[in-house]
């Protein structure tokens, strides 16, 4: 018999080893952040010092979620840049405040509109005039429609419905007045009637309809399936793409982790979880960067942000956002000081 034991103690050691061995190690993890952050700020701070003046949202919004993802997570960051960030976003809204509370908005529409609030919501900025005049928009903007959708056609980022509609609901239940409040109750309602039955085509579409879920109060079910379409679709190799005939990709694969966390309580340590901070520190460059192919037709002058990737620039960086905030959420969390405190976004309003 102590053969056969010994023999089964050993098997399971191995087995242990064997699956020890594809959970990437937090030193490993924090290696790669420390080396994708310098790039995701020097990247912001490009536009920042741009002509256009205007907020944009591959190069500040990733960016910012990945900076305060970090600080969370106990690491150095420029803390005069981010609330630069903040005030150069929030002034960029205030130019348009009279149009938001018409309902007529800004070039970029919700797309940009959402994301600017979203990035003000990570950072922790309060809510003031102008984030109920952006709300206030929302409110009006497509209000004859049962869902939201992206007058742009800049895939993956700014094309899908479900990713206009997901803007268009953050932004209300994070900045949404009291005064709004029964109107965001019925918008939601109605909208939540379309995530239900509306089918997801692709990649963005799948991330963006988890993350509306359970900010219209959908049921368990619901959200488990939605869940369970993403984990699905994860490849071979431990990533996930934008599209079925595309190769696994950083910005696709980072936007699923973060959403599959954050929208539907998957543990960092899960399996499926594991496999993608594989990938995404398997497809890191070693300057710290990851490359992804542009699928948009360009349409403004071409202009280095600071990132690289030259024509790719703008998607890479969007994705090294993504991925760069899916490996810090598999890192405990150890503030070097007190946090923003995000608004609650997993029930309907009251």
């Amino acid at each position: 018999m102590r053969p056969i034991i010994s023999t089964a103690i050993v098997c399971c050691l191995l087995n242990t080893l064997a699956i020890a061995a594809d959970e990437p190690a937090p030193a490993e993890i924090k290696s790669a952040v420390e080396k994708s952050l310098p790039l995701l700020v020097a990247g912001a701070k490009g536009v920042l010092g741009h002509e256009r003046k205007c907020f944009m949202c591959h190069n500040q919004a990733m960016p910012v979620f990945a900076l305060v993802a970090a600080k969370s997570r106990g690491f150095a960051i420029d803390e005069e840049h981010l609330q630069a960030q903040l005030k150069h976003t929030v002034k960029f809204l205030a130019t348009n405040q009279a149009r938001y509370r018409e309902g007529k908005g800004q070039g970029g529409a919700i797309d940009m509109a959402g994301y600017a609030l979203w990035t003000l919501q990570a950072g922790g900025w309060p809510a003031d005039d102008t984030t109920a005049a952006v709300a206030e928009y929302f409110l009006r903007y497509q209000s004859d429609k049962e869902h939201w959708t992206s007058v742009s056609n800049r895939p993956p980022s700014e094309a899908s419905a479900f990713t206009a509609t997901y803007l268009s609901l953050y932004s209300l239940q994070a900045y949404g007045t009291d005064e709004q409040k029964e109107r965001i109750t019925a918008r939601f309602a109605k909208v939540r009637e379309w995530l239900l039955k509306g089918e997801a085509k692709d990649t963005e579409d799948r991330v963006f309809q988890l993350r509306s879920l359970p900010i219209v109060d959908a049921k368990q079910e619901a959200i488990a399936e939605a869940k369970e379409q993403l984990l699905k679709s994860q490849r071979d190799d431990g990533g996930w793409s934008q599209l079925p005939d595309l190769e696994s990709d950083a910005y696709a694969t980072g936007s699923v982790l973060v959403a599959l966390q954050e929208s539907a309580g998957l543990s960092t340590m899960d399996k499926a979880y594991q496999r993608g901070l594989q990938f995404l520190l398997k497809s890191q460059l070693a300057d710290g960067s990851w490359h992804v192919k542009s699928r948009s037709k360009p349409f403004q002058p071409y202009f280095e942000s600071g990132y690289p990737h030259e024509k790719d620039q703008f998607i890479s960086i969007a994705a090294a956002g993504w991925a760069t905030n899916a490996l810090l959420l598999s890192l405990p969390e150890t503030p070097t000081n007190e946090q923003p405190k995000p608004a609650n976004l997993e029930s309907k309003p009251q």
